[in-house]
């Protein structure tokens, strides 16, 4: 797993303030203040967050994380995560996600997910999964 300290806190401030359709100046600013990497992966989760909302019956994610089940694959502007995970109404799910963006990161070309099963309550400190 990857020190995601401060991507994390960006990450949590980025989606809680992540609208519906459009990326504002201040999530730009917050992204372009991440290395390439984060700023790919953070977008991409963003990605995943508003998907599912929109897209997945009876779910309003509030938190993805790409790298619980297994560190994100990355082969240029892609990202394959299939080891992601989404908390939704108190709970996590397993997530796979694969996702292309743009070379500055920010816009999202391709984004393809498959949402999994709930995962009990007594594995979430095993995955550092929390409430």
């Amino acid at each position: 797993m990857k020190d995601t300290t401060y991507a994390a806190a960006v990450a949590l401030a980025i989606v809680s303030a992540f609208p519906a359709h459009a990326l504002d100046s201040n999530i730009v600013r917050q992204l372009d203040a991440l290395t390439p990497e984060e700023r790919r992966e953070q977008r991409c989760d963003m990605e995943a967050a508003n998907r599912i909302s929109r897209e997945a019956a009876g779910y309003k994610p509030d938190k993805v994380i790409a790298y619980t089940f297994g560190d994100p694959i990355e082969i240029g502007n892609k990202i394959k995560a299939p080891g992601a995970v989404f908390r939704s109404g108190g709970d996590w799910y397993r997530l796979k996600f694969k996702c292309e963006t743009a070379e500055d990161g920010l816009k999202v070309l391709s984004f393809d997910y498959k949402v999994g099963s709930k995962i009990p309550r007594e594995e979430w400190q095993e995955y550092y999964l929390y409430e």
